[in-house]
């Protein structure tokens, strides 16, 4: 049985590559730039832009299961190779609240992909994470420069995910039998304001690190990044109503891998590279 990994540049798909590959897993990592890459030895890299069917030529020969990532564009085509090839389950990465009739651009898109993946015909699970860790990796340019992090809402509260624990919950549902059918909610251990993630970050690094409030255009442009301006603008929404009121934590992580969600801390320990 042959597992495809899409987005392999990814966070969540390259530590779930090296987890399957470890358990002794036939695995094929796909991405836009198969080039860029970087595989363990003995993993088939192929070329896949979800956005575009017609580049997935032979990704889903031979595969029995998929990881995919909530790329509505394209969508449709993917799931449909992929059915034709004899695929039989597919994890999609989706996110925390998925609903395609949610006024929320976020929620919306990600709804919209699970929608598309359960008319598929194809059996299916559902992980839906909340707000990623990797996410604060926006702050390493100012951190290192300036030792200074800029935000509009630094009273405003997560329960941020490690990557880590979305890819063993990710390996979990894709090599264990029963998850056919579920949606799973998955967040970090403990929801904390951004001011007090700072803090964590500043001790794991071992240097001070300052908090000063940013307008919301500069914040706007900061997130460009992370996509179109719906997306943006859901974002900046969520973290305003989040203002001192406590992020929704789940215990799902634990109860999928049979260990506890990595801290906030264990994250900033594990990224020290990425900002010094």
């Amino acid at each position: 049985m042959t597992i495809l990994v899409t987005g392999a540049r990814g966070a969540v798909a390259r530590r779930l590559i090296r987890g399957l590959v470890d358990a002794g897993q036939k695995v094929r990592a796909a991405g836009r730039v198969p080039q860029a890459v970087q595989a363990p030895e003995g993993v088939e890299v192929v070329q896949a832009d979800l956005s575009r069917p017609e580049t997935l030529g032979s990704a889903f020969d031979g595969v029995a299961k998929v990881f995919l990532y909530a790329e509505p564009q394209g969508l449709d085509g993917v799931l449909a190779q992929a059915k034709q090839a004899g695929v039989e389950h597919v994890v999609l990465l989706s996110a925390a609240g998925a609903d395609s009739a949610s006024a929320d651009a976020i929620t919306s898109m990600h709804g919209r992909a699970e929608d598309a993946v359960a008319a598929s015909g194809i059996g299916w699970t559902f992980l839906r994470p909340g707000g990623f860790a990797t996410n604060r990796l926006l702050w390493a340019a100012t951190i290192r420069e300036r030792g200074v992090v800029l935000d509009p809402f630094p009273e405003s509260q997560s329960a941020l995910i490690h990557e880590a624990d979305i890819a063993d919950a990710a390996h979990h549902v894709l090599t264990e039998p029963g998850h056919l059918g579920a949606r799973y909610t998955l967040t970090g251990p403990e929801s904390i304001t951004l001011r007090r993630q700072v803090d964590i970050l500043a001790r794991a690094l071992g240097r001070p690190i300052t908090v000063e409030l940013q307008s919301l255009d500069d914040y706007r442009e900061a997130l460009r990044p992370l996509g179109p301006p719906d997306i943006v603008e859901a974002r900046i929404r969520r973290l305003a109503a989040l203002v001192g009121t406590p992020a929704p934590v789940t215990p799902t992580v634990e109860a999928l891998t049979t260990h506890p969600a990595r801290s906030f801390a264990t994250w900033a320990t594990d990224h020290i590279p990425d900002f010094s």
